[in-house]
């Protein structure tokens, strides 16, 4: 019988995938309209509010943008929503198969806060869907004509919350939650606002009614919020793939420097497309940022050898401990991973252990068995290259042990999951 570690691992695997491919289109569509938005000639006659002559795969494209609406409504319109919304969906079931699922050990620091799981799941839940409340009750306020003050407040608001998240959860959770906090108001953006008011333009005009062009303001207001917030949000769904991003001692001052870099970025290709100049400057604030961020990344702040051998651990943790197969595997763990995967690793070249697994103390192996097992025993994925030459016979040991221990136990479910 396949092992259940293996499928949930392929499940998050297809998720992951699901979640990506979603993305690249909502992405890309957004970037492309607002490209086209900002660069379209609009010296030309008529009721169009500009047109555009483009090439592409070997056809020419003439696009016309009315600023309300045409005179008649045409029989095939196209409406960009799913993107978005499968992104949000595909990003909401990761976020709960890696850290609600897996929450013992990506989701909740002991060290940090006296948290049950289930207590970090309510918080984790309830984060979302209050970052959005509060941001859209900001944007219908008088703020809303005053986009430059609305948008320091929306920085100001995410900044907070970086460092609440880094009050609670793991590093690595913490980064991943501003992300999907970010990401929520993006698609709410789309679903709330943005949607409802373009159906209520085609409604008035299938009535015979003058749209009142009001509703494509506010619609623009929130597309470009979230044409300054996109690239933060890949850069924090990245980041769980860096230690040196999530694993220090400000990594919320980090994520929050990330946001200016996306509004610097952006704004040079928004002002390159709508034919404004070349801000050049946009270039060096970005490297400097960049610096500073490179500089923070050195501050670490992990946890001690001698305080995570006084943590107890939970019995789930502590049963792959007690079998018969514990101290091969354990000599196996510390003889082919620890010098890469320590507190302070000691292989040549590497500053933070990779994706901040360490595997020094029993507590550290038996936290991140199924990670050891699938990346170490059934699979060839590390040590990388072999480098440290496992042998068959070691990735044999790792498999017994984790097996031994699972079957000992509950049935083979998926409490500590691997992934990122």
């Amino acid at each position: 019988m396949t092992d259940i570690a293996i499928l949930w691992d392929w499940f998050e695997f297809a998720v992951r995938w699901l979640h990506v491919v979603t993305a690249i289109a909502w992405i890309g569509s957004s970037f492309y309209f607002i490209a086209l938005d900002l660069g379209l000639n609009r010296d030309v006659p008529g009721p169009a509010d500009g047109e555009e002559w483009q090439v592409h795969g070997g056809g020419f494209y003439h696009i016309q943008k009315y600023m309300v609406a045409p005179a008649a409504m045409p029989e095939h319109l196209t409406w960009f929503k799913w993107e978005s919304y499968w992104t949000w969906i595909s990003g909401a079931a990761l976020l709960m198969i890696v850290y609600w699922v897996g929450g013992e050990l990506y989701l909740i620091e002991p060290s940090k806060a006296d948290l049950t799981l289930w207590q970090g799941i309510l918080i984790s839940a309830a984060s979302l869907s209050i970052g959005w409340l509060v941001y859209d009750f900001l944007c219908k306020s008088s703020l809303g004509e005053r986009p430059t003050t609305l948008m320091l407040l929306l920085f100001a608001m995410l900044v907070g919350m970086s460092w609440g998240y880094h009050q609670i959860f793991t590093g690595r959770a913490a980064l991943l939650h501003l992300g999907a906090f970010t990401a929520t108001i993006m698609t709410a953006n789309v679903f709330f606002i943005i949607m409802p008011n373009q159906r209520i333009v085609v409604a008035d005009l299938k009535a015979g009614r003058t749209p009142d062009p009001k509703y494509g303001k506010i619609a623009k207001l929130r597309s470009t919020h979230n044409n300054y917030l996109t690239l933060p949000v890949v850069f924090l769904m990245l980041s769980t793939h860096y230690p040196l991003a999530f694993g220090t001692r400000f990594s919320w001052a980090i994520a929050a420097l990330v946001f200016l870099m996306g509004v610097t970025i952006r704004h040079w290709f928004n002002t390159r497309h709508a034919r404004r100049g070349n801000p050049h400057w946009t270039w060096a604030v970005t490297v400097v940022i960049f610096i500073l961020i490179a500089w923070l990344s050195t501050a670490g702040n992990g946890e001690t050898v001698e305080a995570a051998e006084a943590r107890a651990l939970t019995p789930s943790e502590a049963r792959f401990t007690q079998v018969a197969e514990w101290e091969e595997a354990e000599s196996v763990v510390m003889g082919r991973c620890s010098m890469c995967h320590a507190r302070e690793p000691v292989w040549e070249g590497i500053l933070q252990p990779p994706k901040g697994v360490v595997l020094e103390t029993p507590g550290d192996i038996a936290r991140h068995a199924r990670q050891v097992y699938l990346q170490a025993g059934l699979s060839h994925a590390m040590p990388p290259a072999n480098i440290t030459g496992m042998e068959p016979a070691d990735r044999a040991a790792l498999v017994a042990w984790y097996r031994a221990a699972r079957s000992g136990g509950e049935t083979d479910g998926p409490p500590h999951h691997y992934g990122g």
